[in-house]
């Protein structure tokens, strides 16, 4: 008997009501009950004396049945006026809480609303709590690690920026400004590449005998616009076709993107008062300094031819006046001889017919001295070399290591021309407009990084939120959990007098 009084009742806290109820320790109502009781308590908390103890009972979130023991026991205390010779008070608080009291003994219905509070903070209370600080956890980590990225993908857009400006060859402070100042620059450089040209006499000679010993005696000239460039230089397309050089240069107006608005207030006249002198110069009204009120001389007779001729003739001036020229047109052309104008006066490397035409020769050489260093590695050939027997001399005295060279320099012409940075400033040059897509193109990656460091600090507010969002749940929590322990021990206690004092242990509460 003695080791049966000694064994736990061990109770799982979800089937902790039906519990209860199998073994008649509730009634089947009492959920009725409890909302009895309940209302009770909402009418009698509105008429409470002051006693700060009894604030604290009722500031808690739900007032239970030991709640309501203590509240009595303290308004023994603060109505004893009102006790009669009987022991009974006539207070109505007292006597409010004391049928609420009674109505909670009544059918044990203290008990299974005590059992029913904390399988419901058990099941339901602490790990919604629970789950939203690991929301809130879960949700740091997610805008730290947005954070970090942001910070990263910034940096790499700036990155990308400068790298594209440095593929222009600028530093990027004022993209437009020094896109603009490129291509002023571009005619200079284009002249150095035409010049780099000119240290091709040797390959050209190579190439132009090579052919004339492989076709037998050809008169053909090979790369005839490197032959020119080689000689001569980055010519004006005028001297190219021509063949002479011009005696002046009007190169074509092109489409100006503007750099800034010229001030208000201020009018262009232009050559106004150049103009207006040359005006005065060639219009002739027939005033003269002696009699400045004589009518004007239109050259215009009424009289005979004979007296027109004698006291009327026109004077058509000096004919051997150097001033008055007349110039000599070429037949269906407006241009005067040795003028370059209009396209005829870019130059060879600013055009895209001749560049394209300059670049195709340039790799034409290429091919043909790497197929000679090809050949000249293959010495055991015997058909090669008794091929080349008759050759020149410049063929045969050529090796390996002049082939490589003149093939490098080669290359280093062809890179110059073809590379990134000058596609754009031939594209700026053949459309000044393209200046502001790039620029454009190129603060377009700045505010992407703009951007991205807003969204940075956005997600550095939102994490700090989240952040006090669990510091103000912690202590929900820790309370919650304090209070359901509380509630546990209460339930054990009152369980186990039911059982003459055998130990209680409600199982799966996990707090």
């Amino acid at each position: 008997m003695q080791d049966y009084q000694n064994l736990p009742i061990d109770i799982q806290t979800s089937k902790l009501l039906d519990w209860l109820v199998d073994r008649r320790h509730c009634s089947l109502k009492w959920q009725g009950q409890v909302r009895t009781v309940r209302e009770k308590i909402a009418l009698a908390i509105q008429d409470m004396p002051e006693n700060e103890e009894i604030k604290q009972l009722l500031s808690g979130s739900y007032i239970h049945y030991f709640h309501c023991l203590r509240i009595v026991d303290i308004l023994k205390g603060t109505e004893a006026s009102t006790k009669n010779i009987f022991g009974r008070y006539s207070s109505q608080r007292m006597k409010d809480w004391q049928e609420i009291v009674s109505l909670y003994e009544k059918d044990n219905t203290y008990l299974v609303e005590l059992a029913n509070l904390l399988v419901r903070n058990v099941s339901y209370e602490i790990p919604s709590l629970k789950k939203q600080i690991g929301k809130c956890q879960q949700l740091q980590q997610e805008y730290s690690r947005k954070e970090e990225e942001c910070q990263l993908a910034a940096a790499e857009m700036r990155e990308r920026f400068y790298s594209s400006c440095k593929q222009y060859g600028i530093t990027g402070d004022d993209v437009r400004r020094e896109l603009l100042a490129l291509v002023k620059d571009l005619p200079s450089q284009l002249d150095d590449i035409g010049a780099g040209a000119k240290g091709l006499l040797e390959v050209i000679n190579l190439y132009q005998a090579c052919v004339q010993f492989v076709c037998d005696s050809s008169t053909e000239q090979v790369v005839p616009l490197l032959r020119h460039m080689q000689v001569l230089g980055n010519t004006t397309i005028y001297q190219w076709r021509r063949g002479v050089e011009p005696t002046s240069v009007e190169r074509p107006k092109t489409e100006e993107v503007k750099e800034a608005v010229e001030p208000e207030g201020q009018i262009d006249w232009g050559d106004f008062g150049e103009e207006s002198t040359s005006a005065a110069e060639v219009v002739n009204y027939g005033n003269s300094a002696e009699g400045a009120n004589e009518e004007i001389d239109w050259g215009i007779s009424l009289e005979s031819d004979t007296q027109a001729s004698s006291t009327g003739d026109i004077d058509w001036g000096d004919t051997n006046d150097d001033a008055a020229q007349i110039t000599v047109l070429e037949a269906g052309s407006e241009t005067p001889e040795g003028v370059a104008r209009g396209p005829d006066a870019l130059t060879l490397l600013e055009t895209l017919e001749t560049r394209n035409q300059f670049i195709d020769e340039l790799m034409e050489l290429e091919i043909f001295l790497s197929q000679r260093i090809v050949e000249t590695n293959e010495e055991a050939d015997i058909l090669s070399v008794s091929q080349f027997q008759l050759a020149p001399p410049i063929l045969q005295d050529q090796t390996k290591e002049k082939l490589e060279v003149m093939v490098a320099t080669i290359q280093d012409l062809i890179g110059r021309l073809t590379s990134l940075r000058m596609q754009h400033l031939f594209m700026i040059l053949a459309s000044p407009r393209y200046v502001d897509r790039v620029t454009e193109l190129l603060h377009q990656k700045l505010k992407q990084a703009d951007l991205l460091l807003l969204k940075k600090d956005l997600m550095v507010l939102k994490r700090q939120e989240a952040l006090e969002e669990q510091t103000s749940l912690e202590p929900k929590l820790d309370l919650l959990v304090q209070k359901t322990r509380d509630l546990q021990k209460l339930i054990e206690a009152d369980i186990s007098k039911r059982y003459n004092g055998r130990p209680v242990n409600l199982m799966g509460t996990s707090l």
